[in-house]
């Protein structure tokens, strides 16, 4: 059974659909990418998911329950977790705090899954009080990613982790991301960075103009010679 499904998704903002007919998946502990060129819906795909927009036809299934157009509340609760592009930690709350918030919905005790996160992310241990708004851009997006994991979610959605990010932390950030996954987390991640994606991807899909147009292992994306040069760039 996969982890999650997404099958012939259609929709978008208002009136507008954005997807068309969208289908992808992710087994348990993948790393799946999507990748495409700006405007092709890769975000809003993503953010189908985590129930930021209203699905008009098609169906998402995570862990084998039906959550088409779950709210978001109840789509963390049921175990799936959502680090936005930007805007994504309380800039005027320390690291410690802005973990705390990520485990708004627990009611049991923190302190083991926090540990984890400064494993994780040993940078932040020696942070932990300072102001998420003083950090770099590469430290804020473990603080953001660490967040998410207090909840200890079983699928994790990026959305372009690495954006605006110097070549040092690209790395580093797509390190992180194997290192979630091997703990036995499910990623599904939106990414620019489309090469280096997808060399760490177990599958990958292709995205334009709001509908599927290749699939693929990420190895099979990255030796297609129509693939990299009509999205990767040649």
């Amino acid at each position: 059974m996969s982890l999650l499904s997404m099958e012939r998704v259609t929709g978008g903002y208002g009136e507008a659909d954005i997807l068309h007919e969208v289908s992808l998946r992710v087994e348990p502990k993948e790393i799946v990418v999507i990748v495409g060129p700006n405007g092709a819906g890769k975000s809003t795909a993503m953010k189908a998911v985590f129930g930021l927009l209203r699905l008009r036809a098609g169906h998402i299934v995570f862990d084998g329950e039906d959550i088409t157009n779950w709210k978001p509340d109840r789509v963390v609760r049921r175990g799936i977790c959502f680090v936005p592009q930007t805007e994504n930690v309380f800039p005027s709350l320390s690291v410690e705090e802005n973990l705390e918030m990520g485990a708004f919905v627990r009611d049991d005790d923190i302190r083991p899954a926090m540990e984890r996160v400064f494993d994780l992310f040993p940078p932040l241990r020696s942070r932990r009080r300072q102001a998420a708004g003083t950090l770099s851009g590469g430290q804020r997006q473990m603080v953001a990613m660490g967040r998410a994991l207090m909840l200890e979610p079983k699928l994790l959605l990026l959305d372009e982790p690495t954006a605006g990010l110097s070549p040092i932390f690209i790395d580093q950030i797509f390190e992180i991301v194997k290192q979630v996954n091997q703990a036995g987390i499910g990623i599904l991640m939106v990414e620019q960075n489309a090469k280096q994606a997808l060399a760490i991807a177990d599958r990958g899909y292709v995205m334009a103009q709001g509908a599927n147009r290749h699939e693929g292992s990420g190895r099979e994306l990255l030796a297609d010679r129509h693939v990299a040069e009509m999205f990767l760039g040649g």
